[in-house]
C-alpha cells in the first residue's frame, strides 16, 4: 500500500485512513463527513489528491495528430495554459477513463484517475511515435483548494492566482520553486488544483491551513462531486460505457463530433445519430431512503428499468441524491420511477443535474 508524501501530515491531524486504488488515503478528519462537505462549500478546504496521476508528455510535431486518436478533442483549439475535460476511448467507443489534459510549452500535462494511471499511460503510449516523451511523474503531489474563499486564501500565498479563469492554470513560484496551478476541481466550488514537489508539499499544506483552510478527506470530496452531478470512474464511467450513454457528449469537441477520427468512433457516431438505450441521469428519492450503488431502478409500473451507480445524502440540498442508468424511453425530468432499498420498493424521480449549482469563475 503506498502513502502520498502527505501521509504523515494526514495521520497528525487525526485523520481515518481507507485503502483507495492502491494507496492509504484520508476518508476523514475529526469533525466528519457533513462538516467537512458544508466548511467546502462555505468556506475553503483542501484535499490531498496526489494520488491521481501527473503525466507529462512533450513530442514531435504529430503529438496532436496522435492524441486525437484516443482522446475526441480538437487539440488545436486549445489554447496555451488552457485544460479541458476529456476521456481515453477503446475500441468500442467506452470510457477507459476520463481525465483532465492541459496545453503547456512544449506538450501537454494529463491527470488521470488513481486506479487507471498505469495503464493510461500504456495507453497513450501505443499512439505515440519514438520522437514523443512521456513520464507518469512520481516526485509531485497534487493538492486541491476547493470554496469560495479559496481564491482569497491562495492569492495570500502564491498572488497571481486570482486573475487565473476557469480551467485555465498557469506555472507559479512557491518557496523558490516552480509549480503549476490551474483553476478547477471536483466539487462544484470554486477552486485550484496545484502540482508541486513532494518535498514542498506539507509546507505548502500547513500555510493553507493557517490561512484558514480545512483539510477535507475522500468521503466528502464523493459526497461533494455527487452534488455536482459529476461523474466517478468505475461508477458512472467504465469500459462498456459510451459519453453518450453518460449525458457528456459536451467533452467531445465539435468537429470530432463531426468528423471522427479516434477510436470507437462508429459506435460513437450510431449513438449520436441514432440514440442510446441507456442514460446517465439524476435521480431523487423520496423521504429520507438513500439509494446506494446497485440499487435497482423500476418503471413506476413495475418494470425493472436500470440501476444505481452512486447514491448518498446531500448535506448542501438537505436531500438524498443518486445518479444512475435507464432506459432512455424513461429519461424525461420529473418522470416517476421506483427504487428498490432493501426489499421494498420507494418513490423516487428522475431529475435535472446538477442538485446544487455549481459555483465556477469563468
Amino acid at each position: 500500500m503506498e502513502k502520498t508524501a502527505l501521509y504523515n501530515f494526514h495521520k497528525n491531524l487525526g485523520a481515518k485512513f481507507v485503502a483507495f486504488a492502491g494507496y492509504q488515503m484520508p476518508i476523514q478528519y475529526k469533525d466528519g463527513i457533513v462538516k467537512e462537505h458544508i466548511t467546502t462549500r462555505q468556506t475553503a478546504g483542501f484535499f490531498d489528491v496526489s494520488h491521481m496521476g501527473q503525466l507529462f508528455i512533450s513530442g514531435s510535431k504529430s503529438l496532436e495528430q496522435n492524441l486525437e486518436k484516443i482522446i475526441p478533442l480538437d487539440f488545436k483549439e486549445i489554447k496555451i495554459n488552457q485544460s479541458k475535460y476529456s476521456f481515453l476511448i477503446n475500441d468500442k467507443g467506452g470510457v477507459i477513463d476520463d481525465l483532465i489534459i492541459t496545453r503547456v510549452d512544449g506538450g501537454f500535462n494529463i491527470i488521470l484517475n488513481a486506479a487507471c494511471k498505469d495503464n493510461d499511460t500504456k495507453e497513450i503510449a501505443k499512439c505515440l511515435d519514438s520522437d514523443s516523451k512521456y513520464e507518469l511523474k512520481k516526485d509531485l503531489s497534487l493538492v486541491a483548494l476547493q470554496g469560495p474563499k479559496s481564491e482569497t486564501i491562495l492569492e495570500a500565498i502564491i498572488p497571481g492566482v486570482k486573475q487565473l479563469k476557469f480551467m485555465n492554470g498557469d506555472y507559479f513560484k512557491f518557496q523558490g520553486k516552480k509549480i503549476y496551478v490551474t483553476r478547477s476541481g471536483y466539487t462544484g466550488e470554486d477552486g485550484f488544483e496545484i502540482s508541486l514537489s513532494n518535498t514542498n508539499a506539507e509546507n505548502f499544506t500547513k500555510l493553507l491551513s493557517n490561512k484558514g483552510a480545512k483539510p477535507i478527506g475522500l468521503g466528502a470530496r464523493d459526497t461533494l462531486r455527487l452534488e455536482a452531478g459529476l461523474c466517478l470512474y468505475g461508477h458512472e464511467l467504465n469500459q462498456d460505457i459510451s459519453p453518450i450513454q453518460a449525458n457528456l457528449k459536451w467533452a467531445i469537441s465539435k468537429r470530432r463530433r463531426e468528423e471522427g477520427g479516434f477510436k470507437g468512433w462508429e459506435n460513437i457516431q450510431n449513438d449520436l445519430k441514432n440514440g442510446v438505450s441507456k442514460i446517465r441521469v439524476g435521480i431523487k428519492p423520496s423521504g429520507r431512503i438513500i439509494a446506494r450503488e446497485g440499487t435497482k431502478i423500476f418503471s413506476s409500473s413495475g418494470d425493472e428499468i436500470g440501476v444505481v451507480t452512486s447514491g448518498t445524502f446531500g448535506p448542501s440540498v438537505n436531500t438524498p441524491v443518486a445518479m444512475g442508468y435507464i432506459q432512455s424511453k424513461f429519461s424525461e425530468i420529473d418522470n416517476k420511477i421506483l427504487l428498490e432499498v432493501r426489499g421494498k420498493k420507494h418513490d423516487a424521480v428522475v431529475s435535472k443535474l446538477p442538485f446544487y449549482k455549481k459555483s465556477y469563475v469563468k
